[in-house]
């Protein structure tokens, strides 16, 4: 990844906001209602309202514990999410999406991971803390923030001090996202698409634009577009927004980076992707089972450009054939 001039950026030092939560005691009043959601499952926009504490089971196929596909430090995230010590990401398995070309579908399509303990979800946040990880970041958590919210006193009491990353999708509820408002101190969501039509056919999204875009309002509303870094150029509170180019221009870029500019703000941080790859049911698609050209690259960036957006980062784009890092799983 290369980065772009961050303009105007903010330095800050300043605890995690769950801190303040846990001690004014609406830390706990948050996990009780969370808890309360997983008897008539609706944490994410499909609404499944099946019982998961009952071991009923909705599109996610997520249960009552959580699983967890890997903890580790990751180096390869943004510049000020990793920093040099890496960003101690917390990989859950299932997902609210069923993407044609998933590059992670084992863990979000096959259910590959490891069933754990509310307990052991909270040893692992302190495990990263101990290998020197700047942040605990949460891949793919939406279906399990009843659960990340009870792990995180636990976590607390026994010194967690990290910033917390919202590595999402973007297909959130308001209700779920404002359950994190002032418990996550940074969102990393994910802009996918400017067509619900297409959303649906390549991911299974009902209504993807509609519910991202008041996703990334709710975010937006919590955090601002200010990115605040510590002393060290590390991330400690804000919104970095990830977009990620198609074969075909299928995600609708130039519209997805206008609406951000027109209805956000030219300010927020854009994380472009041009990581691609064909993966999962996308191999041998006559559309998706191809890398993106640099031409449908450059034009990404012409967008950028031409929509006056001015800070973030870009994704440095090869034609090799070998596989791309991957930003996230």
């Amino acid at each position: 990844m290369s980065t772009w001039q961050l303009t105007n950026t903010t330095t800050a030092v300043a605890a995690p906001s769950y801190l303040r939560l846990h001690a004014s005691g609406e830390l706990q009043r948050r996990i009780e209602h969370a808890h309360e959601m997983l008897n008539h499952c609706a944490l994410c926009p499909r609404a499944c309202g099946v019982n998961r504490l009952a071991g009923e089971k909705g599109y996610c196929q997520a249960g009552a514990e959580p699983v967890i596909a890997s903890w580790t430090a990751h180096p390869w995230e943004e510049p000020p999410i990793s920093g040099t010590n890496g960003s101690g990401t917390v990989f859950f398995t299932h997902c609210t999406a069923r993407c044609l070309f998933c590059q992670n579908y084992p863990i979000s399509q096959l259910g590959v991971g490891q069933q754990v303990t509310i307990e052991r979800l909270a040893e692992m946040m302190l495990e990263l803390q101990a290998r020197g990880c700047h942040n605990i970041n949460l891949v793919t958590p939406t279906h399990f923030v009843p659960q990340i919210l009870t792990a995180l006193p636990m976590a607390i009491e026994q010194g967690l001090h990290l910033p917390l990353v919202y590595n999402s999708s973007g297909y959130e509820t308001i209700e779920t996202l404002q359950l994190l408002d002032g418990v996550v101190d940074i969102y990393l969501p994910d802009a996918k698409y400017a067509d619900n039509g297409i959303a649906r056919r390549l991911s299974g999204f009902s209504g993807y634009v509609e519910v991202n875009r008041a996703a990334l309002r709710e975010m937006y509303r919590q955090v601002g577009e200010e990115l605040l870094l510590d002393e060290h150029g590390l991330a400690v509170r804000g919104l970095i927004i990830r977009h990620m180019v198609l074969p075909a221009k299928l995600a609708g870029t130039w519209q997805v980076l206008a609406w951000i500019a027109r209805e956000l703000s030219p300010f927020i941080y854009i994380s472009l992707m041009a990581q691609y790859f064909p993966a999962h049911q996308a191999v041998g698609d006559p559309v998706l089972g191809r890398k993106i050209t640099d031409e449908e690259y450059l034009d990404a960036l012409a967008a950028f450009d031409a929509l006056g957006l001015e800070r973030g980062w870009r994704q440095e784009h090869c034609e090799a054939e070998e596989q791309p890092e991957k930003l996230h799983l």
